[in-house]
């Protein structure tokens, strides 16, 4: 999730927009004077160019139920496909209309092509992958409970639709009896459901679904030092752990280049990287990619099955297409949480104790491929849920901006800031700013200012 810095504290919200969706994510702030991929540390840590040796997450759909989808984005030509708009008759377009740029950022985390400048441009970490857009409303135009439903139809349509990977980088505080039912649906048609833990780790570390819904994947974020991000929250619903911190890819808006960071964005690659495997074994069933990503994580040191923080471990994709172990039976879900219902989070993940990763192959620092590196101390850092009345409001996580401006690598042909962006309405709980939502490129692709613009 995006990230914001002390300049841009929480603004007070509406009692209208407390009752919506948040989303899950950071700041957008514009790309370093070099190469675009050479910014994209996550997919070296990953071994990205390896793992497209043998998979590209070809054949696999996966559903991106956010803010709508932008298919005009250099980088996401072709990778589109029509899907399904639940936002509200307020909002112009369709699912190819991104009315905020969060949707098509995580769509370009997972398929980005790099097709721009001929093959100069942003990378996902599964860019053979199909992408199945769903549009949620804006959460001003909609209660919490009403959007909980629209959720739980989300899901729905999207497993009715062949998504064999759907991903949620959204989150809030409704335990909704149709999110559950949608789960365990999405899960007998052969589906897999990803979903943001929300960014609450550093305040009330608050549980948000549906990534605690029983039966859907909670996926938590680390940084580049393979620590657990200050902001990623901790607790028993988190299943799974994700790069997610200062990520340059794909996105929707005026430019069409982001840096971002959070749990929506680790969700994102822990989608991409079922992809890739899904792709590799198109004969498994949901039940054991699962197990598969299980059996290959990098997890905890302590010997610990699992923790709080990271949950099972971070994921590690090469090494299940490498040596991916049993995938075990065909019908059973992989992980005890379904159809249990999950706990509040504990007070000690609230606090932040500190892990560690195992050593040797099977630790995560080596499938990251990088040396030396722990679960170090956790870092105090990110967001808080609003309750109304007494009434727990439906919030996911919203992307909070940073204000670091990075330079361009050429002199803008326009000024990066303002447009849309600037003057567009409050979105949940937080305002856009306009230094938060700096980008290279155009909605159409044309990307002016672009690092990467005549190399």
């Amino acid at each position: 999730m995006p990230t914001t810095s002390p300049s841009h504290k929480r603004v007070g919200v509406a009692a209208s927009a407390l009752c919506g969706l948040l989303l899950v994510g950071t700041a957008a702030t514009p790309a370093e004077a070099e190469s675009t991929r050479s910014q994209q540390w996550f997919l070296d840590v990953m071994h990205a160019e390896s793992m497209w040796k043998t998979s590209t997450g070809k054949g696999i759909t996966v559903a991106v139920i956010d803010t709508g989808v932008d298919p005009s984005n250099a980088d996401l030509k072709g990778r589109v496909l029509d899907g399904q708009d639940l936002a509200s008759s307020k909002r112009s377009g369709d699912e190819h209309t991104d009315y905020d740029g969060h949707g098509t950022g995580m769509a370009g985390l997972i398929a980005g092509t790099g097709a721009y400048g001929g093959g100069q441009g942003a990378f996902g970490l599964a860019p053979g992958a199909q992408i199945l857009p769903v549009r949620m409303p804006d959460s001003s135009e909609i209660t919490s409970f009403a959007m909980a439903d629209r959720m739980s139809e989300a899901i729905r349509y999207s497993a009715d639709s062949g998504a064999k990977v759907i991903n949620i980088s959204m989150g809030g505080g409704v335990d909704s009896r149709k999110l559950k039912e949608a789960a365990g649906y999405a899960l007998k048609k052969g589906s897999l459901v990803f979903a943001a833990v929300g960014n609450s780790g550093a305040s009330d570390n608050s549980v948000e679904y549906p990534a605690a819904t029983p039966g859907v994947v909670g996926v938590g974020a680390v940084g580049k030092n393979l620590s657990k991000t200050g902001e990623s929250t901790a607790g028993p619903q988190v299943d799974l752990a994700a790069p997610g911190d200062e990520m340059v890819h794909a996105c929707g808006g005026k430019t069409g280049l982001c840096k971002t960071s959070g749990s929506s964005d680790a969700t994102a690659l822990a989608s991409a990287s079922a992809a890739l495997i899904w792709s590799a074994h198109p004969d498994w069933t949901n039940n054991q990619v699962l197990r598969v990503m299980l059996n290959t994580i990098g997890g905890p040191t302590d010997g610990a099955k699992r923790n709080d923080g990271i949950g099972y471990g971070i994921v590690r994709p090469r090494i299940a297409l490498k040596t991916p172990g049993d995938p075990g039976p065909a019908d059973k879900f992989p992980m005890t949480d379904y159809p249990v219902v999950a706990k509040s989070p504990s007070s000690e993940a609230s606090q932040g104790a500190g892990t560690k990763a195992s050593g040797g192959e099977d630790s995560a620092k080596s499938a990251a491929g990088s040396e030396g590196n722990t679960f170090g101390p956790w870092v105090a850092a990110g967001a808080a849920v609003v309750v109304v009345g007494g009434a727990v409001a439906l919030i996911v996580a919203r992307r909070r901006r940073r204000d670091r401006q990075l330079p361009p690598a050429i002199p803008p042909m326009h000024p990066p800031y303002g447009g849309p962006y600037a003057s567009q309405p409050p979105y949940g709980e937080q305002q856009f700013s306009p230094q938060g939502q700096q980008r290279y490129g155009s909605p159409q692709g044309n990307h002016p200012n672009d690092p990467h613009q005549g190399s």
